[in-house]
């Protein structure tokens, strides 16, 4: 089953970033305050989506992701549309 890393960004420009086999059904939890994180946001919409071949593989990702807390490479992946790194 594949795997999803996803980027949520809030009104006042803070990304949230989450990996999930059901985006579909994440997005909804997140839209319904389900998340407290997102919850604080206001108005979180997703900006990015790429996918894995794995859920643990996309987990992979979203953990070393969260481990550079760059906004400026976050903003790049947006921009480019496409996460670089394996």
């Amino acid at each position: 089953m594949p795997g999803f890393v996803y980027i949520l960004q809030g009104d006042i420009g803070r990304f949230y970033i989450g990996s999930t086999d059901r985006p579909a059904q994440r997005m909804a939890q997140h839209e319904s305050g389900y998340t407290q994180t997102t919850r604080n946001m206001k108005n979180p919409w997703l900006v990015f989506q790429q996918e894995y071949p794995t859920l643990l593989k996309a987990r992979q990702i979203e953990y070393r992701l969260k481990q550079l807390k760059r906004k400026d490479y976050i903003e790049k992946i947006i921009k480019e549309g496409y996460i670089r790194m394996e």
